[in-house]
């Protein structure tokens, strides 16, 4: 079998990729049962329900001799593809795609980089391909293929690309499938993809840990006035210019492991709450930014928030003559009965159209009404789920990963350098209780579960743009290597070394 584990991971890449599976959508529902009768030739399969959600995850056990057992993860949820424009049809169907991804590429020279790829016949493209169903497919091949003592599970999940859904259902779940199936779990192996636009050395990595995220939010309150008065007021929207000024790839927020950055803080969101022209300076904005840790708990990251949006709005209070004072979201909420607090985010919650973010900003625009208070003034706090950076503590199991991964060409990575599920499974670091108390729809629109806390690496597949039209995949990488590479580590982790 490991002779032809090539052609079956290509042949079950070409096969996830092929089902639709858009976040959200009605595909992806029903995707979990359509992939559990695609395992059925292992031992034990079976799907298990998120909680209040139309989804569901999927679990396929492959029983060794012995407990001692490796888990292969990933999700199988898919962007959008309107993006393809009128290669929308073809978006799932990576080889009828090919050609004519060729051909517009060629007529338009809109990018140069991904038709020389696509022309070295070693990229393929299609929605899902890379990100992240051909690294589920070498996690299926690997178990197919693999002959020894230890037991394999694959954890199939919904709703990476949104809020983790997927991922936090089954994290609480796994210790108890574990007791249920008589399994040790040693390691978790996430399957998912890393970008690189150069020449793949980057690609070809192990991560040994997974970088975290929290949202970082403002909620700018102003003093209106007419726009021939500016100076009776003070616009929000130039207050919300100062602070997105400040943030923007702040390098305190930049944290350094070795020569590994996680990327600095970029604005994600910024707009003002007029619903409508008149010639009154805009009394409210809402700003949100991206933000990324090694080791940071949510404490330092909000004390480095805080201290950026004081030194913004003293450049701010300078100029118009007044204070501006910056409060957390903590401070905001205990000016208002902990009832009405928690009537005001669970009135919001119920409003299942409306992102997190969003969410997070009504409840925060509500909770500033109850208090009666007057701007100018700024709210900082965290707008959506955290994301735990998470690392292995064990160096013998560290040492015999990047071993087997070295002896197929490998380099590693401490951490993962984009989101994911790892920070719901692996070994989290860091106390998230300042992100629970400055985080509004907290226990409301979301409910965060505690950490597997298994050791998690990451070994998946490498290509380049993922969530874009020219998402492409490294085929000889993911088809060849991959598998193989699994199949190395899962030896090494299997004989304890």
């Amino acid at each position: 079998m490991r002779n032809d584990i090539a052609a079956r991971s290509r042949e079950v890449a070409l096969a996830l990729t092929s089902w639709p599976s858009v976040t959200g959508s009605a595909d992806e529902a029903a995707y979990a049962e359509r992939l559990a009768r695609y395992l059925s030739q292992f031992d034990t399969v079976w799907t298990s329900p998120i909680p209040d959600d139309p989804r569901s995850n999927v679990f396929a056990l492959k029983r060794g001799r012995s407990k001692r057992t490796i888990v292969l993860t990933g999700h199988f949820d898919v962007v959008p593809v309107n993006d393809y424009g009128a290669l929308e049809p073809l978006a799932f169907t990576p080889e009828r795609l090919l050609p004519e991804i060729m051909a517009r590429l060629r007529r338009t020279g809109e990018n140069p980089l991904a038709l020389a790829d696509f022309e070295s016949g070693e990229f393929l493209p299609g929605r899902g391909l890379l990100d992240m169903k051909a690294g589920l497919a070498a996690g299926i091949a690997a178990m197919e293929a693999y002959t020894g003592d230890a037991s394999l599970l694959f954890l199939g999940v919904s709703d990476e690309e949104e809020r983790s859904a997927g991922a936090r259902a089954a994290a609480p779940l796994l210790s108890t499938v574990a007791k249920e199936h008589d399994l040790e779990i040693a390691l978790v192996i996430n399957l998912d993809a890393i970008s690189d636009q150069s020449d793949g050395a980057v690609g070809r990595s192990v991560a040994l840990g997974s970088v975290g995220k929290q949202l970082v939010t403002a909620f700018v309150i102003g003093k209106e006035a007419h726009a021939c008065y500016p100076e009776d007021g003070a616009n929000a929207a130039y207050l919300a210019a100062e602070l997105l000024t400040e943030f923007e790839l702040a390098p305190e927020l930049a944290e350094t492991s070795g020569s590994e950055i996680a990327a600095p803080p970029t604005a994600l969101h910024a707009k003002d709450l007029k619903s409508g022209y008149n010639v009154t300076t805009p009394a409210q904005c809402w700003l949100y930014w991206n933000t990324l840790q090694h080791r940071r708990s949510a404490e330092a990251v909000f004390d480095i928030s805080l201290m950026l949006a004081r030194r913004a709005m003293a450049r701010a209070a300078h100029r118009l003559n007044r204070d501006i004072p910056v409060m957390s979201y903590a401070e905001l909420s205990a000016r208002v009965p902990h009832l009405d607090v928690m009537r005001i985010a669970a009135e919001v919650a119920a409003h299942e159209g409306l992102d997190l973010p969003e969410r997070a900003k009504l409840v925060t625009a509500a909770v500033w009404q109850a208090a009666g208070l007057t701007g100018p003034a700024v709210v900082m706090g965290f707008g959506s789920i955290p994301y735990p950076a998470v690392s292995l503590s064990d160096a013998a199991r560290e040492d015999a990963i990047v071993t087997a991964c070295a002896a197929h060409g490998l380099s590693s990575l401490r951490y993962f350098p984009g989101i994911s599920d790892m920070s719901f499974l692996g070994q989290a670091s860091g106390d998230l209780s300042a992100c629970a108390a400055n985080t509004p729809i907290w226990g409301t629109s979301f409910v965060m579960p505690e950490s597997a806390g298994y050791p998690c690496i990451n070994i998946g597949p490498w290509g380049r743009d993922y969530h874009h039209w020219l998402e492409r995949l490294n085929a000889p990488y993911a088809f060849e290597t991959l598998p193989r590479v699994l199949l190395s580590v899962i030896d090494a982790v299997a004989k304890g070394r």
